[in-house]
């Protein structure tokens, strides 16, 4: 049986482009979380705040093992339609923070959080082509999306 060898640059760059990412997306949220605005528009639903950068990490972390494995297949003509998926979902996730915090508009987020999840099935279908394991690893990242589209709702 063949081994395979980790292509650790491949992984490293894989991490640092989707946390990368995560930071671009937290500076418009971390300082907004706790203002009047945000508590007024909350639904009552929402976990509480120490829940959702546990939980984007875990998510986060999941997105670049996905990409790592897309990166890493062999399906040239596959891989490049994944990443531009990848890259698509990576900028409107950032995207999202910017909207629903930053410009404080729940209702351009909302429709920026319906491309996600479109996004994140294309991902999940390409990358499922050429690789089960980055096909699976997004699954999660489309539940709790499908979950803060609903809050996000909820707050418009």
């Amino acid at each position: 049986m063949k081994k395979k060898l980790v292509k650790w640059k491949i992984l490293v760059v894989s991490f640092v482009i989707v946390y990368l990412v995560a930071l671009i997306g937290s500076l418009f949220t971390t300082g907004n979380v706790r203002t009047d605005w945000y508590e007024s528009i909350k639904p009552k639903l929402t976990p509480p705040n120490w829940v959702f950068p546990i939980v984007w990490n875990i998510l986060f972390f999941l997105i670049a093992l996905s990409l790592y494995f897309v990166w890493t297949a062999k399906n040239k003509e596959i891989k490049n339609k994944t990443f531009l998926f990848f890259g698509i979902n990576l900028f409107l996730n950032a995207l999202w923070s910017f909207l629903y915090f930053q410009m404080k508009n729940p209702l351009l987020a909302f429709f920026d959080i319906i491309l996600i999840w479109i996004s994140i099935i294309m991902m999940i279908y390409f990358s499922g082509k050429i690789s089960k394991p980055a096909a699976y690893f997004l699954i999660p990242y489309l539940l709790w999306v499908s979950f803060a589209g609903i809050l996000n709702f909820l707050s418009i």
